[in-house]
């Protein structure tokens, strides 16, 4: 609290649940926020500071606003679309991808602004976003989705996301929404020396995201790797999401994903997966071990071909942090 003063204080909720170690629950209590991050709590009878605004919460539960650990919010302007519904993961996205190709900055901007307040009503307050085409001539998408976050005042950790491997050489993405790696890197380091505040609590962290192993090179993962360890960002992909991405691994690099995921340098806890449904035992104790995250993204595996679930609790107990992630609206149909 900047000379003993909050910012905010939040008082007379029926419920404040404070996540210390001794678990506590204080009735009628108060919450001081100051600069975005709570400064403070008591309950009714302790003594609360000084505030330049004070919010009267009664009848209210107070918590720490919920984090999303994976969404594509431009997945927002395809939802419900329904020649894409029910199928499994690879033709869903083949039926997509053309009509994502047409994405700009204003669909880029619209896109988020909506998945972002759509989060914030159902409480939550920080959200990445897992933004990997980019068509020919649409522009900075990416600084697009951080002007709407800014806009709305959500905490947000976009990621540069990013795809070379196109329906020629063998992948599902049009040519018209890859880039080659080089391109890929030079404005992955120009987004992050725009945008990213790597100071604690910031407004705006960005890490670096290839798609999926099926979507680009082991050396564009590899070099990517190499960069955010320059950069000291953080690493973003989605990892075992799908039986044919097993297939696929194994006919094209004699690897299953998490044996390449190792072999390109991303077996760290710099980085954070989605989806890790399909790791087997020996893998979820080689990605707990070097303290890999997992956005576990239920409502979306349910619907997508009845992908299935995450082993969250062998994952936890082998050491990965696990969150949960929404996916996109796409595949959700809502951001919930």
């Amino acid at each position: 609290m900047r000379d003993g003063v909050a910012d905010l204080l939040v008082r007379d909720a029926k419920l404040v649940a404070v996540c210390d170690g001794a678990g506590r629950e204080l009735p009628g209590g108060w919450v001081a926020i100051t600069a975005g991050v709570i400064t403070g709590v008591g309950a009714a009878a302790d003594p609360a500071p000084e505030a330049a605004t004070t919010l009267d919460a009664s009848g209210c539960l107070v918590t720490p606003g919920l984090i999303n650990t994976h969404h594509h919010m431009y997945q927002n302007l395809t939802r419900s679309y329904r020649p894409a519904i029910n199928g499994p993961l690879f033709s869903w996205l083949t039926v997509l991808y053309p009509l994502w190709a047409r994405i700009d900055e204003e669909a880029a901007y619209l896109s988020a602004w909506v998945g972002l307040a759509e989060l914030a009503l159902g409480g939550c307050t920080t959200t990445t976003d897992h933004l990997y085409i980019a068509p020919r001539g649409g522009g900075d998408l990416w600084s697009a989705e951080i002007a709407a976050a800014r806009e709305l005042g959500m905490r947000f950790h976009p990621t540069r996301g990013s795809m070379t491997v196109s329906v020629k050489d063998g992948g599902l993405a049009p040519d018209s929404v890859v880039q080659d790696d080089d391109e890929v890197l030079a404005d992955s380091e120009r987004l992050v020396k725009l945008h990213h505040d790597p100071s604690f609590c910031s407004m705006v962290q960005v890490a670096l995201a290839p798609c999926a192993l099926f979507s680009v090179s082991p050396a564009l993962m590899r070099r990517t790797a190499e960069l955010a360890e320059k950069l000291d960002v953080r690493l973003h992909t989605h990892l075992a999401e799908d039986p044919d991405e097993d297939t696929y691994c194994l006919e094209q690099y004699g690897r299953r994903p998490v044996e390449l995921f190792e072999e390109v340098g991303w077996l760290t806890s710099r980085a954070w997966v989605a989806h890790c449904l399909y790791p087997s035992p020996a893998e979820v104790t080689r990605l707990g071990a070097a303290g890999v995250g997992v956005a576990h993204c239920p409502s979306s595996n349910m619907l997508i071909g009845g992908g299935g679930f995450a082993p969250v609790r062998e994952l936890r107990a082998a050491g990965a942090p696990v969150g949960l992630g929404c996916d996109g609206s796409a595949c959700t149909d809502s951001a919930s």
